[in-house]
């Protein structure tokens, strides 16, 4: 790492636009860096390989990163996180059989994610009374914003996610194939994968994440702690070339142009045009062609959205003392905001107070207001949860 030149794994997704731009526009050669992006299929891939040093730095999933720092689910590796490189992105897509089973059991608006919940919780009930197996819902790693996401969602309108259904595991690039071989009911994925499905006319979107979770960390560019310490220059090269490029990809102008970047077969390959509607936040919701616009639904460089939030961290940590996987402890909360470095994101770009960063708020549309310093009051508020006793 510290002679410029990088190996750095992602996964094809949306939320790897600033990294994958910020080397195929030459942003990080003008910092003096020679990146080798490495296409991976799972997120167990990129952690491994960024924690034995095969990756100098990695596109990971926010909570993974955690984990890893925290040695929850395998070898304990700190990891530092200076740059978020995605704020949401994700959605709940459902085949069109479950989304049907949803829309008959709503009671009001089924735009509404509480209307949802609760309609979940209607049709799983009816099938448990008719014996049917529970349904079964795909996401991305146990330590994974898309499990927490699913899991609060469901158990906000009085879903068991561990009793009532099943969720379980598979590659953000194999949900599309999984939902058309009928093997899931239902997937939450970043994009560009909920928009393949409702193209292919397998799959409806039944909400972005930003419907459940205003603003939500997503993707982090993360470096394992110690190649950090060791390597400071290079740290804020990477920092600074990220910056351009999410800058580049937020202006409008420029958006066709890093849709085709973002196409080609050895980046995300898929359609430059599913792309598009992605950075857009114009998304085609179901197969006749209904749209819903968010403008929130993927953030990659506006309102601070590189500058990464403890408080998203304190949030995640949460999540993970909520359904068992991690002790309640203040140090573990400290040491999960402590992943992510906005200091280190500052001095790389001289930030100033002038600098647009987060509010530091994770609200939901269900609960009370998130406190990262009161992470035991957050865990108090919900009826259902795997609280391990410490």
């Amino acid at each position: 790492m510290n002679d410029n030149r990088l190996r750095i794994g992602f996964i094809p997704l949306c939320d790897a636009t600033a990294l994958i731009v910020a080397v195929d526009k030459g942003f990080t050669a003008a910092e003096g860096l020679d990146v080798d992006l490495v296409r991976e299929v799972s997120w167990a891939n990129v952690r491994d390989k960024l924690n034995i040093g095969v990756f100098d730095a990695a596109h990971l999933i926010a909570p993974v990163a955690i984990a890893s720092s925290l040695g929850l689910g395998h070898v304990k590796v700190p990891i530092v996180a200076p740059f978020s490189l995605g704020i949401n992105g994700n959605a709940i897509t459902v085949s069109p059989a479950l989304y049907a089973s949803i829309a008959a059991a709503a009671d009001g608006n089924i735009a509404d994610p509480m209307v949802t919940a609760c309609a979940l919780a209607k049709v799983v009930a009816t099938r448990k009374t008719r014996g049917h197996d529970p349904l079964t819902f795909g996401m991305t790693f146990p330590f994974s914003t898309h499990n927490y996401h699913l899991r609060f969602w469901m158990a906000a309108g009085g879903v068991d996610p561990d009793e009532d259904v099943r969720l379980v595991v598979l590659p953000p690039p194999y949900m599309v194939e999984s939902l058309a071989n009928k093997h899931v009911d239902a997937f939450c994925v970043g994009a560009p994968w909920n928009s393949v499905a409702v193209d292919l006319g397998i799959g409806l979107i039944l909400h972005f994440v930003s419907e459940i979770l205003p603003r939500a960390a997503e993707k982090v560019l993360a470096f394992q702690s110690r190649k950090a310490r060791e390597n400071p220059e290079v740290l804020a090269k990477l920092v600074r070339a990220h910056a351009r490029a999410a800058a580049f990809v937020e202006e409008v102008e420029n958006r066709d142009e890093v849709a085709a970047i973002l196409a080609a077969p050895k980046r995300i390959g898929v359609a430059a045009e599913v792309i598009r509607r992605t950075l857009d936040g114009r998304l085609k919701v179901s197969p006749d062609g209904a749209i819903r616009t968010d403008a929130n639904y993927l953030m990659i460089g506006r309102e601070g959205a590189g500058r990464p939030d403890p408080a998203q961290a304190a949030w995640l940590y949460a999540q993970m003392v909520r359904w068992g996987q991690a002790p309640l402890s203040d140090d573990m909360c400290r040491a999960a905001m402590g992943v992510f470095r906005p200091d280190l994101y500052d001095a790389a770009l001289g930030a100033t107070e002038a600098t647009p960063r987060p509010n530091g708020k994770v609200d939901a549309f269900a609960g009370p207001a998130f406190d990262p310093g009161n992470v035991a009051g957050h865990l108090a508020s919900w009826r259902i949860g795997r609280v391990p006793i410490s």
